[in-house]
Parts: structure tokens; sequence; C-alpha cells
């Protein structure tokens, strides 16, 4: 990544198109948009300096999430200009508490927003999710929540509770693929957020794992913050084969 993307902390596909990656860093409110094999970036202010910890795409809006729980939405048609001037903010649709995962479905004009640390959870038994669509009825919020025991069944590597940086769902299998830098770990759960396995991420391959996408051919994307070795990056894993 560009020294500008050193702290990347989301990232995002529109419609499943991997040739241009959409992303945002948790220190500045812009989003930043680049092409592999290509180290210049372009980027569009939507706001102030902030901690934003995740972007999706859903229809023709950018949605960035900052780790209040707030939400900043922007047409697409703005990413072209050095600054947005239809940036809309949304705030108290969520809880207070600390927030770093979304992920945006187009078949159903839904937002996916997980909890990463908050007063209503406890860390150690079970994880809260919100759905709901901001542009229609941001009044009208569902939950669900991940359970803590059917990760630790798996790996140990939850024993001081799970907290989520980033959520994605494959395209190929309809299965949820919930991302942590803390506890270092790749949960995947099927379409109705039971546990089917966890993956332990290497420290040395994985800095700091905070953003995950797939495209629309199955990749998978998992970004990383860079560190004082390393620069931030994007891993892409291509689908096993059957």
């Amino acid at each position: 990544m560009p020294e500008s993307l050193f702290e990347i902390s989301g990232i995002t596909f529109r419609n499943g198109n991997s040739d241009t990656v959409y992303a945002v860093q948790d220190e500045e409110g812009k989003l930043f948009r680049l092409g592999w094999k290509n180290n210049r970036q372009l980027h569009t202010r939507f706001a102030r300096k902030g901690d934003y910890e995740d972007v999706a795409i859903l229809k023709d809006q950018a949605v960035i999430l900052k780790s209040n729980g707030f939400l900043y939405t922007l047409p697409l048609s703005e990413t072209v200009f050095e600054e947005s001037e239809q940036t809309r903010e949304w705030k108290k649709i969520l809880p207070k508490g600390e927030y770093e995962g979304m992920y945006a479905d187009n078949a159903t004009d839904d937002l996916y927003i997980l909890c990463k640390k908050c007063p209503q959870d406890d860390s150690k038994d079970s994880v809260t999710g919100y759905i709901f669509n901001p542009f229609k009825d941001s009044t009208n919020v569902k939950t669900f929540s991940i359970q803590v025991d059917e990760i630790k069944a798996i790996t140990g590597k939850v024993s001081r509770g799970f907290r989520p940086s980033g959520i994605a769902k494959n395209p190929e299998t309809g299965d949820w693929y919930i991302l942590s830098a803390v506890n270092k770990l790749l949960v995947v759960t099927d379409k109705n957020w039971k546990v089917k396995d966890a993956f332990p991420l290497n420290g040395n391959v994985f800095i700091q794992p905070e953003g995950i996408a797939f495209d629309k051919a199955g990749n998978l994307y998992i970004s990383n913050e860079g560190d004082d070795l390393s620069n931030g990056n994007i891993l892409k894993f291509k689908p096993a084969a059957h």
C-alpha cells in the first residue's frame, strides 16, 4: 500500500469488481480508491479526521463506519472530486460502543455491522450484530449474535473474548467470514450465524488484519495495517480447487 494507506482499516469492491479497491484508514476522513500494480491512489475527503474503521458500497452510495457507530454516506459519483459536498452523517442508529466491521448486501439492501466492544455485550459469551438500511428506515434495526462458545469449541484463542474487526459474505457459499485483529483469527459461520470453522492467523503474515472483502469470483482479500517493519498491504487468497 502507498504511505497514505499505512493504517488501512477497511476495504470493499463495487459489485464485486476487483479492478478498483475502495479503502479507508483510521485517521483521516478520506475515501481512497486504487488499482492493482499502481502505487498511486486517489481520494475524496468526506469528513474531518477521525477513527474510521470500514467501508461498504450499498447501491450507488459509499458508506463509511466510524468506530463510535456513526455512519457517513456519499454518492459514488462524488468520488471523482477531491472533496465531497454531499456527505451525510448518521448518528445514534446503533447503541453506544466500539464498531469495526461492516458489510453491505446489495441483494437485500441491508447493512450488517458488528460490535467489537459494546457495553450490552459480554464478548466472552456473544457478540451482537445489527442489520438495517439507513436510506429506507434507520429505525428498523434487526439484530443477530455470534456465540463465542462455538468459536471456543474449535480454538482456544477467544478465552478473553471475541473482538471482530471485519465481516464479509462469501458469494459462492453464502457463509459469513468474520475477521479479528485482536484475536488473530478468521471465523466462518453459516448464513444463520452458527460457527462452522475458525482459522488462527499467523502474526508474521497478518500484521494487523482489519479489512476483509470477496470479489465476485470468490477470491478473498484481507488488508493489514503496517508496523515498524512492514507496509500496509492487501493479501489475496484464491478459493481452493474442488
